[in-house]
């Protein structure tokens, strides 16, 4: 008998226009589609060429008009500035209508861009959703950003509005935001005409004259407007990835397809009930953010926690538990860097005790691979299921997972389960065909990719295809490596980038970090492949301890290496390892291996965009320099 899961997988890929135009009932269409895909310019696919809605009302104003106005759609918690605060449906739309009315009386209107640079309040969703309901394009650069970095993005999406807060909060310092924003217009070719900027009280911004309006004044001032009605097809959002040199990579969202895709996941794949407490503990400047902070929620009517805070150190390792009992959220979704950190300074799960966890009913993983020693102690600790679910700021909603409103899959540490319905998922080898079950291989996504993923690149039809769809004529090539097993589950072990070639041998660095984890005392590490002139590279381990642990590094590099070398076998040429008090991450938690080995080879190297700390790095190069790496820096 074909469960539910086998049967809408299958049905998503041989059905096509039946599964998706059967998904989109769940959305408020002024003008409902007749078909769901368009495929007459391939590789340039588009989803419900002829429906037409509103992206932002039916984040809002439907749910008003139902008769659930008063249902909690947005909870604000913010540890780093003692403040909660709750509002309604019916509230959060009020300040949207008004908002967009402010940008509108600012000269903006359908199809302009507005650049976002805002800290994590309730202000940005409601800036974002002002631009999606007069039809303008938002795109949100990830606050604190470097000012060379969000200059290239004003010069690239040449915004005519630019809204901005006047401070970012972290533990032990303020980030002033204005500062960054005026170097960066001053670097950019473009000057857009109007900026906002919305005053926090830690530190005020001094406004430029004609140029800045404030936030609170423009909204107070503004009448409301009504949604736009917008092809499903018009853009929703821009959204730049990361890490990117010279021209940046803008990622199209667009809005119909969007809205289709991110409604059935929040039941198909997250199984939550409209009314209740969703928590994504991600930023805005994210696109876990925009997709599962912002829109998803919304869309379907559930009440979403917008978190303004650490995993640890606000206060403590029990952060998060506080905010999931005090909160009632049934479901968290964040990064397995979070529940490393977590499981470092708490690993006896002591403070998660001080809390009611009762009503939580799962904990979802992504951002980068989940390790599986950190995903069997959170299935340990919070008994419940803990999916570790892969996709990409490209591909907007998630490509495998666990879909536990559809049917739950015994979990298998190390993978992400199996491709959610929509998703043709293969493991290729260097010929662009499928290798076997079980070798690893370029993963890939059979085209066309479903509603919600990117159509192409901002104004760079070209580059999107030169970047995602030459390598593999036919796919979409996701830069991850992997392999799928017998069972159709999917392990995703590293980026292509990141295999080495020990002696002409292609080796996962995933594979190794795997092992090392396994160690009792090592709460998380990463494993690089430094040059070497017999070898080709070498790889390189490198471990941050668990709180407490006070044996002599050098004993536990010797078993770690002895770990490799039972598990792997010689062939991994692993023989060196160094303990160090952190890893360099950026913001979102990914763990900076390319800027660590260009480190360790003397190799020159850029500071990256979105680091989380760049003394990091500092004190990475004097740990390389103790094993002989780094002689130059």
């Amino acid at each position: 008998m074909t469960g539910r899961y086998a049967e809408a997988h299958r049905r998503s890929l041989a059905d096509k226009e039946g599964f998706w135009l059967e998904a989109a009932e769940a959305v408020t269409w002024t003008t409902p589609p007749t078909r769901a895909l368009d495929a007459s310019k391939p590789p340039f696919y588009r989803w419900f060429p002829d429906g037409r809605l509103n992206v932002a009302a039916n984040c809002l104003d439907r749910h008003v008009a139902a008769g659930r106005g008063e249902q909690p759609a947005l909870i604000y918690d913010s540890p780093m500035a003692a403040k909660v605060e709750r509002f309604t449906y019916r509230e959060l739309t009020l300040r949207v209508a008004k908002f967009a009315g402010g940008l509108r009386s600012l000269g903006v209107g359908k199809g302009d861009r507005v650049l976002l640079y805002m800290p994590m309040v309730p202000e940005a969703i409601v800036a974002m959703l002002a631009c999606a309901r007069i039809g303008a394009i938002h795109g949100v650069v990830f606050g604190g950003f470097a000012a060379p970095e969000l200059a290239t993005r004003i010069d690239d999406a040449k915004p005519k509005v630019i809204v901005f807060g006047s401070c970012g909060l972290e533990p032990g310092r303020l980030v002033a935001y204005k500062a960054l924003v005026d170097q960066a217009i001053e670097l950019a070719g473009f000057k857009p005409s109007r900026c906002v900027v919305f005053q926090r009280p830690q530190l005020r911004a001094e406004p430029v004259a004609g140029r800045d309006v404030d936030f609170a004044d423009l909204e107070a001032r503004s009448a409301p407007v009504e949604p736009v009605d917008m092809a499903a097809t018009d853009p929703l959002y821009i959204l730049y990835t990361s890490g990117t040199t010279g021209i940046p990579k803008g990622v199209v969202r667009d809005g119909g397809g969007y809205a289709v895709a991110l409604c059935w996941s929040m039941a198909n794949v997250y199984a939550i009930e409209p009314g209740e407490v969703w928590w994504t503990a991600s930023d805005v400047g994210w696109v876990v953010g925009h997709s599962y902070i912002v829109y998803a929620p919304l869309l379907f009517g559930a009440t979403t926690l917008l978190y303004e805070g650490k995993p640890v150190g606000t206060p403590d390792a029990g952060a998060f538990w506080r905010v999931i009992s005090e909160h009632k959220a049934v479901a968290l979704f964040t990064a397995p860097t979070a529940f490393r950190a977590i499981r470092r300074d708490d690993p006896d799960g002591v403070l998660m005790k001080n809390y009611d966890l009762r009503g939580f009913r799962a904990l979802f993983l992504a951002g980068e691979r989940c390790d599986p020693n950190t995903l069997l102690w959170a299935e340990a600790k919070l008994k419940v299921p803990v999916i570790d679910h892969w996709w990409q700021t490209e591909t907007g909603w998630p490509i495998t997972s666990n879909c536990l409103g559809l049917e739950t899959f015994p979990v298998k540490p190390g993978s992400s389960t199996k491709p959610v319905p929509g998703w043709d998922v293969q493991a290729l080898g260097p010929d662009g065909n499928p290798v076997k079950a079980g070798d690893v291989g370029a993963l890939a996504l059979k085209l066309p990719l479903p509603p919600g993923s990117l159509p192409t690149l901002w104004r760079n039809d070209e580059g999107y295809v030169k970047s995602y769809l030459q390598e593999f004529p036919g796919y979409y090539k996701t830069g991850d490596a992997g392999y799928l097993d017998a069972d159709g589950y999917v392990f995703v072990m590293t980026r292509t980038d990141d295999i080495i070639n020990v002696a002409g041998h292609r080796l996962s660095t995933g594979g190794m970090e795997e092992v090392l984890s396994n160690h009792p005392d090592v709460a998380e590490c990463a494993v690089i492949g430094v040059a070497d002139e017999l070898k080709g590279q070498l790889p390189l381990g490198l471990l941050v301890l668990k709180a407490g642990v006070n044996r002599p590094p050098e004993a536990i590099v010797r078993e770690v290496v002895q770990m490799v070398r039972d598990s792997i076998g010689p062939v991994a040429a692993f023989k060196t390892a160094v303990v160090i008090k952190r890893l360099p991450k950026t913001r979102s938690g990914k763990i900076l291996r390319g800027t660590m080995q260009k480190i360790a080879d003397d190799q020159s190297w850029k500071m990256p965009a979105t680091i989380d700390d760049p003394a990091v790095l500092a004190e990475i190069a004097e740990d390389l320099k103790t094993v002989g790496y780094a002689k130059g820096s």
